[in-house]
């Protein structure tokens, strides 16, 4: 059996959670592993999905750590557009800074 993966860096622009995880993740770069295994006996070649990973640096008590947390795609998919729309919603605020008084 032959296997891939392939790596991608997203950001989140604010905190966000993950289903089966209790902690929140601060906003960041995190990088997402996408493991595939070469399905057999096919007359071409094509791959099936066999886990998607969500690296998490360690924090606090174990600040080198870093972790490959087993994600759920869907879940994943999810928690980025819930953060495109916080920060859409952030960006389009009425809300303005007061000038500098001198």
């Amino acid at each position: 059996m032959s296997a891939r993966s392939s790596s991608s860096l997203v950001t989140f622009s604010n905190p966000f959670s993950l289903s089966g995880y209790p902690d929140e993740l601060p906003a960041g770069e995190y990088e997402v592993v996408v493991v595939e295994e070469l399905l057999q006996g096919l007359s071409f070649e094509a791959y099936r999905r066999t886990g998607t990973y969500l690296t998490v640096q360690g924090k606090g008590s174990k600040p080198g750590r870093t972790e490959m947390r087993p994600i759920d795609p869907e879940d994943f998919e999810l928690a980025l557009k819930q953060d495109q729309t916080l920060a859409t919603s952030n960006n389009d605020s009425d809300a303005a800074l007061s000038p500098q008084e001198e």
